[in-house]
């Protein structure tokens, strides 16, 4: 006997979630890529969030999505300005600008998940700049049936890791090194740039700390990374990780399932 796949019916609603600075210029393919999933459009909503950007971003994406209204179940773009730019001349890296720019970041998801969460079962987290990923992406994140879950991002096939905000055993571990592991490996900490959450994970309380989280926690780190030495705690995706566990709930990654971040 073979096995059918589920009806139309039978399959979730998932709501995608991105936040947006300076990003025009990857509208465009941005909403090109969704185009071409395979999910059906019409079980999949979209939310965007646009803050502090000089490039006209938000008038760019409230475009796209007015265009791409009738494909999808819903679409909506906000507008939130936290005052905050780097300093001239500052890498976005730069250990001195790091708390503050994550925390700003966790502001801002928290921002848009609240706005945009209404009746999804779940929610994609999707970074504008992920340039490349399996048009059935969605499909394999859902069959695993795991509460937080993450693709392998990387820069090329079979490079090392990208987002390094998905780590174990306090950052010694990246996704690189856990390939061995096999499809699906236990992690601590997650990333944003393309992250599955069960919506109702989000609705119990599990939100991105804009603040140093989880101090009791033997998970977390002292934070000498961004000159905090004093502290400790995670913030913005990697507090979310943090927190889940604080819940009781397990962060999951594919390490064997890669999509690809823009060279930048």
């Amino acid at each position: 006997m073979t096995s059918q796949a589920p009806s139309e019916e039978a399959l979730p609603t998932v709501l995608i979630l991105t936040p947006v600075k300076d990003a025009g210029h990857d509208a465009e393919a941005y909403f090109g890529r969704l185009r071409t999933l395979t999910y059906p459009p019409h079980l999949l909503s979209l939310g965007i969030l646009e803050s502090d950007s000089r490039d006209g971003s938000y008038d760019i994406f409230r475009t796209y999505c007015n265009h791409s209204a009738l494909q999808f179940r819903r679409t909506n773009v906000w507008q939130k300005n936290f005052g905050f730019q780097l300093p001239e001349g500052t890498s976005r890296s730069d250990p001195k600008v790091q708390f503050e720019r994550r925390s700003i970041l966790a502001r801002s998801r928290n921002h848009l998940l609240f706005h945009a969460l209404d009746d999804e079962d779940w929610v994609l987290w999707l970074d504008a700049d992920v340039i490349e990923f399996p048009v059935d992406i969605i499909e394999k994140l859902l069959s695993y049936q795991r509460d937080i879950l993450q693709p392998h991002c990387v820069k090329e096939y079979g490079g090392e890791t990208y987002d390094l905000n998905a780590w174990r055993d306090r950052g010694r571990l990246v996704m690189h090194d856990l390939r061995s592991e096999g499809d699906i490996a236990q992690i601590d900490t997650v990333g944003g740039t393309m992250l599955l959450v069960r919506a109702d994970c989000h609705r119990d309380g599990l939100v991105f700390p804009p603040f140093l989280y989880g101090a009791g926690n033997p998970k977390v780190r002292t934070r000498d990374d961004i000159m905090m030495p004093d502290c400790k705690g995670e913030v913005e995706t990697e507090g979310l990780g943090i927190l889940a566990s604080d819940m009781g709930l397990q962060c999951w990654c594919l390490p064997n399932l890669e999509i690809i971040h823009a060279n930048r």
